[in-house]
């Protein structure tokens, strides 16, 4: 599995003008499933997340995750990190097929949570407009093939 983190004040997602999950401060996890991949990776993940330090503590230093600090996680589905770029116009074959992307998307929503994190979600395979305050800037990309 894919993941970008983004370390934010606010994020939101919108599905036809509506707002359909939103958070204050805390991670905007944009996630992908690959082809192959199994709930074992979405775990790996999710662990991964939850204990990644990137948060100030009262020093100013990035040292609290997103539970020690309190924070929420809006956990958005996208299937371009699996983009294929070998030519200009980007494919998407690595990614899983939406029936077993839409099952490990939801399986590691679930994971988060049961991390004790706060979790708002987008709508799988949705066209969403995706707002965002990028806090720091912090961007960080996750793979599970290299963690």
């Amino acid at each position: 599995m894919r993941a970008v983190l983004q370390r934010v004040s606010r994020a939101s997602v919108s599905v036809d003008g509506a707002v359909v999950g939103e958070i204050g401060p805390g991670l905007m996890i944009l996630v992908c499933a690959m082809q192959g991949d199994t709930e074992a990776q979405a775990d790996k993940l999710a662990a991964k997340i939850a204990k990644l330090r990137i948060f100030k503590d009262e020093a100013g230093k990035m040292n609290l995750s997103v539970k020690d600090a309190g924070n929420a996680a809006l956990i958005v589905s996208q299937f371009t990190l699996a983009a294929d770029l070998r030519g200009n116009r980007p494919g998407f074959s690595p990614a899983a097929a939406p029936d077993e992307g839409k099952r490990l998307y939801d399986y590691f929503t679930t994971r988060i949570a049961a991390e004790g994190i706060a979790v708002a979600n987008g709508i799988f395979g949705a066209d969403m407009d995706v707002s965002l305050v990028n806090q720091g800037p912090v961007t960080i990309w996750l793979d599970t093939d290299t963690l």
